[in-house]
């Protein structure tokens, strides 16, 4: 019923920058918040950073000064990434807590609705 689709990751050279989005589609009611998570390999993923509806933004410490989340639209939000680290280096997933119709029309609430990820990857 909803799908989350990520774009802009790849491959830059440390200090570089790159700026990944994420559009939601489907038939949704509302977007309450909108999220992005990494995963390294032979690592648990982990929170990146999110922003409300209301524009409340959050950011993990390790990338605090350095990304930025922004929501272009009410289905659509952005994450700036700036003086990348090969540390960065992870498959970044966006996840979205929203409302949505499943097909008897019922609202149906949900905080996992994720995205099938985009690679980025920081050489030294």
């Amino acid at each position: 019923q909803v799908q989350l689709v990520e774009a802009g990751g790849g491959l830059v050279q440390a200090g570089g920058s790159l700026r990944l989005s994420c559009e939601a589609s489907g038939r949704i009611l509302r977007i309450d918040e909108m999220e992005w998570y990494r995963q390294a390999p032979g690592k648990q993923r982990e929170f990146v950073a999110s922003i409300t509806s209301g524009g409340r933004v959050n950011y993990a410490d390790h990338v605090k000064g350095r990304f930025t989340i922004s929501s272009d639209n009410a289905n659509t939000w952005n994450l700036q990434m700036s003086s990348l680290k090969p540390e960065d280096t992870a498959v970044y997933y966006c996840n979205a807590n929203l409302l949505y119709y499943d097909p008897l029309d019922q609202i149906v609430a949900t905080r996992d609705s994720w995205g099938r990820g985009t690679q980025v990857t920081v050489s030294s």
